[in-house]
């Protein structure tokens, strides 16, 4: 009999607030630079992601404005919280985020941090702002579906 594989959400931080501010239009999954001090606060869960976004510069993408607290047990050899993070992609991908990005109203965000085979990624997305009347569109529309969901439920 074959082993039943856990499904869990294993996401170490989550950005809320870029889907409530923001319509994804695109996601890619993308390695971070990191310092030891670094992985081992991320694998501590002490990272936010709220006020963070994606820039090209130079043919490369960094990973700009994210959190990461220091690590409690590091001495003088600790990093800065606040310093820019190299992300792996590939040259066509980074190609892709440039071209979208000098869209007027398009931006980079991150959307959640999680470990993949012992490796720390970050899901980003292509997003496209949302004006004030979107965002009181999409809670409507999630609180009508909580209601049917639970006249279904009641219902059964």
């Amino acid at each position: 009999m074959a082993k039943k594989k856990k499904v869990q959400d294993d996401a170490l931080a989550q950005n809320k607030k870029a889907r409530h501010d923001y319509s994804i239009l695109d996601t890619m999954e993308a390695g971070m630079v990191l310092t030891g001090t670094e992985i081992k606060s991320v694998r501590a869960r002490r990272i936010t992601l709220k006020d963070g976004f994606v820039q090209v510069r130079n043919g490369e993408a960094y990973l700009m404005n994210i959190h990461i607290s220091e690590y409690t047990q590091g001495n003088q050899f600790n990093h800065d919280p606040l310093r820019n993070r190299k992300l792996l992609l590939h040259k066509k991908q980074i190609k892709i985020l440039q071209e979208q990005t000098l869209t007027k109203g398009i931006t980079v965000v991150p959307l959640k941090v999680y470990l993949k085979h012992g490796f720390a990624k970050v899901l980003i997305g292509i997003a496209k702002g949302k004006h004030e009347y979107d965002k009181r569109e999409t809670i409507k529309k999630r609180d009508q579906q909580r209601e049917i969901d639970r006249a279904l439920k009641n219902y059964r």
